[in-house]
């Protein structure tokens, strides 16, 4: 196993971090003999950076994993990363709770990395309103949490204002060969790294997508490489090629899948891949983009939009449904863009069609055309109940919290 230096306090992080948000599932729930098989297997091939939720597995993931290390006498030999749900209170006191209510269920006196949860500019505005950095602040000092961070969904503009707003030891980002533009993109990779910030990067094989069986014309150019890697070793590959980034998570739940990533993690270090293994990569990720239903590159050129429409995401988990078959994407393109968790929605029916967007977007898109296609496909009569359930039970949980 590789391990990469987090600048800032010196720990030694093994590359392949265990992502907890997918563990086996059975009958609705965790299914925990597999997963607490899988999960100390990879502690003893020397994955040592685990991460997990409060909101994972109907909130009772941060339960399972803090049982699984607590009864097996190993919590001291991981990294144990938890995050914030800071839009369940809006107080410092609230965000307190909440860390008590982690630390019991993870059966620990102490976080050691803790990432205010799922940020964008304008999340991370109200959690400042909300106490947010004092409350860090406190949390250091009293021991609870060791490492501050923050995990990032937003616009790449917001991220530089984010990382420079708080003495952060890392973040965490979306990242692979699709989504160098999307989101914080290479851009920001670099720039984290520039304030000697630990990068955790999540989605390196794009929520599984770029995991799956290629359309015919991407496996012919995987088919050219002299390496012969799955199109999973590939991704995973290119991500651990980029030296500013310190841990790659998985969400692994297959043993075959957990022995391939550990052994790859075994062979990587940074730059290890050739000048023509990288152009592969970039023809893979140019034809991936063509059969897409949108030709969106996530430059984010278009936002902010005047009626709210997170117009990038809209089209991001539109593509993922039909380029890459993801069945979770209509899904999550109600939790997300359906004010579930914000209780302010950006869905691509709220377009008024001022056509504001098309005179700023670099690839020419009709995008309110194509905002009416997404509707349609994505919405549906289903949206309005789920949104109405799922802001219910937000409120639910932040009366709790207080």
């Amino acid at each position: 196993m590789q391990y990469r230096e987090v600048p800032k306090n010196g720990d030694k992080l093994s590359i392949l971090g265990y992502g907890c948000m997918r563990l086996p599932s059975k009958m609705g729930g965790i299914d925990q003999k597999p997963a607490e098989r899988q999960m100390l297997y990879a502690l003893e091939q020397g994955v040592n950076y685990f991460d997990t939720a409060y909101p994972y597995h109907n909130n009772r993931g941060e339960s399972f994993v803090g049982k699984v290390f607590s009864q097996n006498n190993c919590r001291d030999q991981v990294k144990l990363a938890t995050k914030l749900p800071h839009w369940m209170t809006h107080s410092k006191e609230g965000m307190h709770k909440i860390l008590d209510e982690q630390l019991g269920k993870l059966k620990t006196d102490r976080i050691d990395y803790y990432l205010v949860h799922a940020l964008n500019g304008g999340l991370w505005e109200s959690s400042k309103e909300h106490g947010v950095m004092e409350f860090l602040e406190e949390a250091l000092s009293q021991g609870k949490i060791l490492n501050a961070g923050f995990s990032f969904h937003g616009l790449s503009g917001d991220f530089n204002q984010i990382v420079d707003d708080y003495d952060w030891t890392f973040c965490q980002i979306q990242y692979n060969f699709m989504d160098t533009q999307n989101q914080a993109g290479t851009a920001g990779l670099h720039y984290a790294a520039s304030k000697d910030m630990a990068v955790m990067i999540m989605e390196p094989l794009r929520g599984g997508n770029l995991a799956k069986t290629p359309p015919p014309l991407v496996q012919k150019i995987w088919n050219r490489a002299k390496r012969k890697q799955s199109p999973a070793e590939w991704s995973l590959s290119w991500v651990w090629n980029q030296p500013e980034a310190t841990v790659v998570l998985s969400g692994m739940n297959d043993d075959q899948h957990i022995q391939r990533n550990i052994r790859l993690a075994d062979e990587m270090r940074p730059d290890f891949l050739s000048e023509q293994e990288l152009d592969l990569v970039r023809e893979v990720a140019d034809e991936y983009r063509r059969v897409m239903k949108v030709g969106c590159t996530g430059c984010q050129y278009c936002m902010p939009c005047p009626a709210g429409v997170n117009i990038p995401s809209c089209f991001d988990f539109y593509n993922s449904k039909h380029a890459f078959k993801d069945k979770s994407a209509r899904m999550m393109y109600l939790f997300q863009n359906g004010g579930m968790v914000t209780e302010k929605t950006s869905l691509a029916s709220q377009c008024v069609q001022c056509g504001k967007c098309l005179e700023k977007c670099p690839q020419n898109l009709p995008i309110p055309e194509l905002l009416k296609e997404v509707s349609g496909d994505m919405e549906g009569a289903l949206a309005k109940p789920m949104i109405w359930l799922g802001r219910r039970m937000m409120k639910t949980r932040k009366k709790q919290s207080r």
